[in-house]
């Protein structure tokens, strides 16, 4: 139990450089007269700026496999042409979500930030159990996004060379990359996921922007497709060229569209490598959240409006890739480009999986710095790079783990569409983004309590409070559509074991982080008192 205690309380010690300092805040929010413990293990300040932490954060979301990934399953098995008005409906939750996150962010940083913003709002108690959510939906997003790189390079390789290479291998390869990108200077990762990010985004908007100024498809720019009501209606039951397509599901439309952001609030994740991490990290978080929301719905409709209603539809339940590649290369000038956007999806899910990495293994150095047994292994930084190498190394190891579990472990877990992309990308997105969900609904009612029930500092009605609950709302009803149509979102895994104890393993998560500061109350009342009371002195509790 030690480690995972050391997950649950891996902000109560905020990261910080040489030449900075650790304050701890009691409970009652005042400070206490403690002399400054300077850190010696620590990550290089001042890598990264503004736009590096976008980089990053926006890589988390990955545009592009999020529109070629999520998209088809909401328009082909959730809301129908009503997908883009989903990721709409996101854009507005998250903002809203995000407006009390920065409220929050404007007295506190913190390492951890949901952590750190739910222990200071609401105590120690649901610090952690959230602090126990977060780790492990980060550490298994990387797995994810390992399972849809195999899938994707396997497809493009069959495209262009017509070679079949088992999907074990391409995930291993992908491991070990993103390992190495992990263990050396992050200005390499963000570098590379820079450039990637531009490409991806470039070619997405070239292809909108096309199909914008050719007035659509067969069905014009089909309008309805951005009403916010569409969002929330079921795909009909309907017969298309032949084509038999079962009804869908409105929340896995919904879902699917709040799972295409997941990672964008890893933007507190780099605090300690940013450069002024206090204006870096609010304003990375508010960009990236209306950019993204932007651009998904804008890209979402235009595919829609460029194949027409029913092929779109149609296509989304037979070939989700050629949904976006056939008309890449109808829209943007033939086979080249639909060779081009493989390559990029292929080139993007792998920058997601880095992304997700570097987010993972920051989560990891931060529990080796709290565990006494651990914290000159995991805990260490490298002696040049001042990277989480052991952290990151480790991470690497839990996602072959996650890998070899679902090609051994999967009927037919060698096929690449079975097992990399049903099995290992849909249920472990499914487990973390519920386990992020619900960090974040808790992370709103935080702010909340924090600004106007104990009042520590004066909030503003609108911005501290209607809006936050709102968000907050949105979130639950989003966990809630989930649990009540896991069956759905499940598809062709649904029913598996995995699939079964996803509940049960939030459940668990939350569970372990409960007992452990329980035990913390009981038997280590100082250790407890200062569990996510831990701040950066030039950013302290700021009125």
């Amino acid at each position: 139990m030690g480690p995972l205690l050391g997950a649950l309380r891996f902000a109560a010690v905020c990261p910080w450089g040489p030449d900075r300092t650790e304050y701890h805040v009691s409970s009652s929010e005042k400070e206490l007269d403690l002399a400054p413990v300077p850190h010696s293990n620590a990550l290089k300040p001042g890598a990264i700026g503004l736009g590096g932490v976008l980089f990053i954060a926006v890589a988390n979301a990955a545009p592009i496999t999020a529109m070629t990934g999520n998209t088809p399953i909401a328009l082909g098995y959730g809301n129908g042409i009503g997908a883009p008005a989903g990721f709409l409906v996101a854009t507005i939750v998250l903002t809203l979500f995000t407006v009390g996150f920065i409220a929050m962010a404007r007295h506190i940083t913190t390492a951890g930030a949901f952590y750190g913003f739910i222990t200071h709002g609401l105590g120690q108690v649901w610090g952690m159990v959230s602090g126990a959510l977060a780790t492990m939906a980060y550490v298994v997003f990387e797995g994810s996004l390992i399972g849809i790189f195999a899938y994707f390079t396997n497809n493009a390789l069959n495209n262009w060379f017509s070679i079949d290479v088992n999907w074990l291998l391409i995930a291993i390869v992908g491991i070990a990359v993103i390992g190495l990108f992990g263990y050396y200077d992050i200005n390499i990762a963000a570098a590379f996921l820079g450039v990637t990010l531009v490409c991806e985004v470039v070619l997405l908007l070239a292809l909108a922007f096309s199909v914008l100024f050719s007035g659509g498809g067969p069905d014009g720019l089909v309008p309805e497709a951005i009403n916010p009501v569409n969002a929330f209606k079921s795909l009909d039951a309907t017969t298309i060229g032949g084509t038999q397509i079962a009804a869908g599901s409105a929340a896995i439309g919904v879902f699917f569209a709040f799972w295409s952001w997941v990672g964008f609030e890893t933007t507190a994740v780099y605090g300690e490598e940013s450069r002024n991490p206090r204006h870096i990290v609010p304003r990375a978080t508010l960009i990236a959240v209306i950019g993204l929301g932007t651009f998904y719905t804008f890209v979402s409709w235009m595919m829609i409006a460029g194949n027409g209603k029913d092929v779109a539809i149609s296509k989304s339940n037979t070939d989700s890739i050629g949904l976006w590649v056939d008309l890449a290369e109808k829209k943007l000038g033939g086979a080249f480009i639909g060779d081009i956007y493989l390559f990029l999806i292929v080139v993007g899910s792998f920058a997601c999986g880095l992304a997700f990495h570097t987010a993972a293994s920051r989560y990891l150095y931060a529990i080796g710095r709290e565990v006494p047994l651990t914290k000159n292994s995991l805990g260490r930084t490298h002696g040049v790079h001042h990277t989480p190498h052991v952290a990151s190394v480790v991470q690497s190891i839990i996602t072959l783990a996650f890998t070899l579990g679902f090609y051994v472990l999967t009927t037919n877990g060698d096929d690449p569409f079975t097992g990399a992309y049903i099995f290992q990308y849909g249920l472990l997105a499914i487990l973390g983004t519920m386990a992020i969900l619900i960090v974040q609904a808790i992370t709103c009612l935080a702010v909340i309590w924090y600004f106007h029930v104990k009042k520590v500092q004066p909030g503003n009605m609108l911005t501290t409070g209607l809006i936050p609950a709102l968000g907050g709302l949105g979130m639950v009803y989003v966990v809630w559509l989930l649990i009540d149509n896991i069956k759905f979102a499940g598809g062709l895994a649904a029913g598996s074991t995995f699939f079964d104890l996803i509940p049960w393993l939030v459940v668990l998560t939350a569970v372990v982080g409960l007992l452990g500061v329980l035990y913390l109350r009981a038997r280590k009342p100082e250790v407890y008192n200062a569990i996510g009371r831990t701040v950066f002195e030039e950013s302290h509790t700021r009125s």
